[in-house]
């Protein structure tokens, strides 16, 4: 990109304020020439000359545009980028962030002293069913309610390329028969990349499932029967309750916070005043639909206590390749010494949700897994165990996850910033260290069903807080998805939910 503006040779005056960030170890007379390039460059930016998207002018461009040295141009660019104008992509340059907006008030914490609800069948199912039959006869335009990426931030010309290859190599591989737990390439693919998460278990404890929800039901199956007590996080994934449902389980609800995770204080409550739970079902890593990470001494403690009570431990592990550092999180089974903690893994969210894979590690439960596994449904499709080891043994993989999980972060910053303009005022929302989702808790306890119905009618999908819990604790909370690129038509979509945020407000 071309500008057509004078050498800078020397500053004309003192260095500016706008932007405060110290300079790199540089000439003081570089120092002061640096910052006149990047206020050249915000004047744009504020001018829309440079609009949000735009690329920068390179590290080399700048020098001959600017008759710059290397230090002062690259300075510069970091400036810009400390910042917030900026944002650095990988083997891509620098590109013009959408300006930052105000941000939200940050969520209370739980009421921890409040007594724990009695623990109950679940009753979610007809909410839930409401809730996806209305989207399915009347499909939104803009859909925000679902967990998943948009398809183009997949890699799927290297996943056809992994599948292709999978069929040269064995051309009966569509028919010849399955192994039972999975093809044992993909469970020594899957296992060696359990390490990055302190994960230490060989291919033969891998059984492979069709994604995290079928490894779910197979860990309550193997653990509990109908009857028992499940102790589950406050919020938690709508899912879990269907499934518990199915399996004719009570639900016990154990308030999480938005920033630790679940109260172990009230969980050890409920160990002592409610007989016959049987496991406690959690997401360590931002946990759905908070968004929230435990730190490691919690996690820790969640597996120490729960083996202290002989309480199974299932952990949900679905998003800790989508946290914003580069080396995920340890799972909750890193701390696991007695085959405890039941470890359950999805590729739905990180490597293409048409594959379907998951697996599960199963602790002293592995033989009788193993069998419910063979009962339920037999072996998993292997076509797509092999093309994700294929790709996933590549170093294309982790460059895929690095491009993914940068994306998603620019998207939840946009959406965040989006909300924090359009919604009103008293609306809260807590910034999760990645993932696809928001949680955003409505102003004056408004009805997020109310707006699901009204945003529905307007063409827009986003799920209700009702679903995700059997109390009415959550109805003024919504979910959602930050998984699309931020468009001018999703900019517009956030417009026109809260405009309906504020119409409800108004009429209650």
């Amino acid at each position: 990109m071309e500008h057509s503006t004078p050498p800078i040779y020397t500053p004309a005056d003192s260095s500016p304020t706008s932007l405060s960030s110290s300079a790199l170890a540089l000439p003081s007379s570089e120092s002061l020439i640096y910052r006149r390039l990047a206020e050249h460059y915000l004047s744009a930016i504020h001018a829309g000359t440079l609009a949000p998207g735009a690329r920068m002018p390179s590290v080399r461009e700048l020098m001959r545009l600017h008759q710059v040295s290397l230090s002062t141009a690259l300075q510069s660019l970091r400036h810009l980028e400390t910042g917030g104008w900026l944002e650095a992509r990988p083997r891509s340059g620098y590109f013009v962030r959408q300006p930052r907006r105000a941000s939200l008030r940050p969520m209370d914490e739980p009421n921890f002293s409040r007594p724990l609800d009695s623990a109950q069948f679940v009753g979610i199912h007809e909410q839930v069913s409401e809730f996806i039959s209305r989207r399915q006869q009347k499909p939104p335009a803009i859909d925000l309610s679902g967990m998943t990426c948009a398809p183009e931030l997949y890699a799927a010309d290297a996943l056809k390329t992994a599948a292709m290859r999978a069929l040269r190599d064995n051309p009966l591989l569509l028919t010849s028969v399955m192994p039972t737990n999975g093809n044992p390439q993909f469970r020594q693919v899957v296992a060696r990349r359990a390490l990055d998460n302190g994960v230490r278990i060989s291919a033969d404890e891998v059984v492979v499932t069709h994604g995290c929800i079928e490894a779910l039901n197979l860990a309550l199956r193997a653990v509990a029967n109908a009857g028992d007590t499940i102790a589950v996080e406050s919020p938690t994934y709508f899912g879990l309750l269907q499934t518990l449902e199915s399996l004719g389980m009570r639900a016990l609800e154990i308030p999480t916070s938005p920033q630790a995770g679940i109260s172990i204080e009230a969980l050890q409550l409920a160990f002592q005043t409610h007989a016959n739970i049987k496991a406690v079902v959690v997401v360590p890593t931002l946990q759905n639909p908070l968004g929230c990470i435990m730190s490691d001494v919690h996690k820790q403690r969640l597996v120490e206590v729960c083996e202290q009570h002989h309480v199974a431990l299932i952990e949900d592990d679905a998003y800790s390749e989508l946290t914003d550092t580069e080396v995920p999180p340890a799972a909750a089974k890193a701390w696991d010494r007695s085959g405890n903690v039941i470890h359950c893994v999805s590729l739905n969210k990180v490597l293409a949700p048409g594959m379907r894979l998951g697996w599960i590690s199963s602790g002293k439960w592995h033989e009788r897994v193993k069998m419910l596994k063979f009962a339920h449904m037999r072996a998993s499709e292997e076509w797509t165990q092999i093309t994700a080891a294929n790709y996933m043994a590549s170093p294309a993989y982790d460059r895929h996850l690095r491009r993914l999980r940068a994306t998603l972060k620019q998207q939840r910053e946009q959406m965040s910033e989006a909300i924090a303009a359009y919604f009103p005022q008293q609306t809260r929302l807590n910034l999760p260290r990645g993932g696809i989702g928001l949680w955003i808790e409505l102003p004056d306890g408004l009805c997020s069903k109310a707006l699901f119905k009204a945003a529905l009618e307007e063409g827009i999908g986003l799920s209700p807080g009702i679903i995700f819990s059997n109390s009415h604790r959550f109805d003024h909370y919504v979910r959602l998805s930050c998984g699309k690129p931020f468009t001018r038509e999703l900019d517009q979509a956030i417009r026109r939910l809260g405009m309906l945020v504020t119409n409800l407000k108004k009429s209650t």
